[in-house]
């Protein structure tokens, strides 16, 4: 959008909210890397294990279907009453629970001897949104001009613990079963429930942040409980939120698609081996950390927010296209540079700007939002993956992405009034929230 038209505001109620870090700002940077270095690990020593395990124990790549679909629907109906547990009772309740969810997930792996054990496994894992949590965290104490390089650096403690958790995994598996790599992750859980005991507060919402924002909006979102819909819902009146839910849910599709199909896809057209597909993933993950840890930051200290979403979508879509032609390995290489250059900017961006435009007693509700979108994707993107593929071939995960993508960066240009004509189907919504950019 052009300047001014995007919303990524900065107010709130008509008070500026140029807040800066809050004191707890670099001691809970270090324990929140800390956790999430153990929740990726013990998440990937799992997703090492459950298909071994599921084989074991009778599930046929159907059932096995089934249980990744229960795990991702478990996730996506957890995320928003996460996000609002978390506004209400803070931060340390909610980590407890999240990493509470994934021992629960990874203790009955352990004890699994049949299918149905698995499916309950699955079940276990409604809040377990450690990463969402620690958004929260870095959200309630960073400033907001630091605010995109402090969710993005997670990105990274989250990719060492996704190199190092299958490797674990692995090893333990080898020795001694599936199992034993379950009790494993579960055991780095309970590790990291006692850090977050010890050190984080009850509440890491900052009272000067809170204090500059409108006390109306603020008391609309803390009255009701956990499961109050309608303070969850009453966040998509609010136009900023609902654009940064559209434009993630836009480009979430065509990508959520081809990395479902991604492995499948190498082993296919590319005709790669496990181990140079396990490279190649290392690739992209070495890549994405490289972003996250430090592209991120130093652009949004330096380009506004709108600026940087318009770039990521373009360059998103061209990328695209330019993926529909990869007819080799060191071709699909170099295309994916600026496909994930691009994705890292507007995940982290988008995150960033939608915890900006909501009252500071509703952060962890957006995000819980914003993180459903993903599970809402992840619940389709495998059996719409796997239909493209058999009856269109590669081109059109490409020609999809470019499509969808193009007509975002389209409409990303338009005019504020073309906008608010195209949100106006939203009952309610707020509009006077678009004021000035960060």
């Amino acid at each position: 959008m052009a300047e001014g038209d995007s919303g990524l505001s900065s107010e709130g109620g008509g008070v500026t909210r140029e807040v800066q870090h809050s004191p707890l700002y670099r001691k809970m940077t270090i324990v929140t890397h800390s956790v999430i270095f153990l929740y990726a690990t013990a998440f990937w020593i799992q997703v090492g294990a459950m298909p071994f395990l599921s084989k074991k124990l009778g599930a046929d790549p159907v059932v096995f279907g089934y249980l990744e679909t229960v795990f991702a629907v478990s996730m996506l109906l957890g995320g928003p009453i996460f996000g609002r547990f978390g506004d209400l009772f803070g931060a340390r309740a909610a980590l407890m629970v999240a990493f509470l969810s994934s021992f629960l997930t990874y203790a009955v792996l352990a004890v699994a001897d049949s299918i149905f054990m698995l499916f309950i496994s699955r079940l276990c894992a409604f809040m377990m949104h450690a990463m969402h949590g620690s958004q929260m965290v870095m959200t309630d104490v960073s400033g907001f001009k630091e605010r995109a390089d402090a969710l993005g650096k997670l990105g990274v403690s989250y990719g060492v613990g996704m190199v190092i958790g299958p490797t674990l995994g692995g090893y333990v598996t080898t020795l001694y079963s599936e199992q034993h790599s379950a009790t494993v992750a579960a055991a780095l859980c309970l590790v990291a429930m006692v850090i977050i005991m010890l050190t984080v507060p009850t509440t890491t919402k900052d009272p000067v942040k809170i204090a500059a924002a409108d006390s109306k909006e603020n008391k609309q979102y803390e009255s009701g409980s956990v499961f109050n819909l309608r303070a969850i819902m009453a966040l998509l009146a609010i136009p900023m939120v609902l654009y940064v839910l559209v434009l993630k849910t836009v480009v979430g599709v065509p990508a959520g698609i081809f990395h479902s199909m991604f492995t499948i896809i190498n082993i296919e057209r590319f005709q790669l081996t496990p181990e140079t597909n396990g490279r190649l993933l290392s690739y992209v993950g070495i890549l994405t950390m490289i972003m996250q840890g430090f592209g991120v930051g130093f652009l949004s200290k330096r380009f506004p927010d709108n600026l940087l979403i318009q770039f990521s979508i373009i360059t998103t879509s061209l990328s695209y296209l330019v993926l529909s032609l990869a007819d080799s390995l060191w071709f699909l290489a170099v295309v994916l540079v600026p496909m994930v250059m691009a994705g890292s900017i507007l995940s982290t961006i988008a995150s960033s700007a939608i915890t900006k435009s909501v009252p500071e007693t509703a952060t962890g509700t957006a995000l819980g939002l914003n993180m459903a979108i993903h599970s809402l994707i992840r619940t389709v993107a495998p059996t719409v993956g796997g239909y493209m593929y058999t009856w269109f071939g590669f081109a059109s995960f490409g020609l999809l992405g470019f499509a969808m993508n193009g007509a975002l960066a389209i409409a990303t240009m338009l005019p504020r009034r073309v906008t608010r004509a195209m949100l106006s189907w939203i009952p309610g919504r707020r509009v006077s929230r678009t004021t000035t950019h960060t």
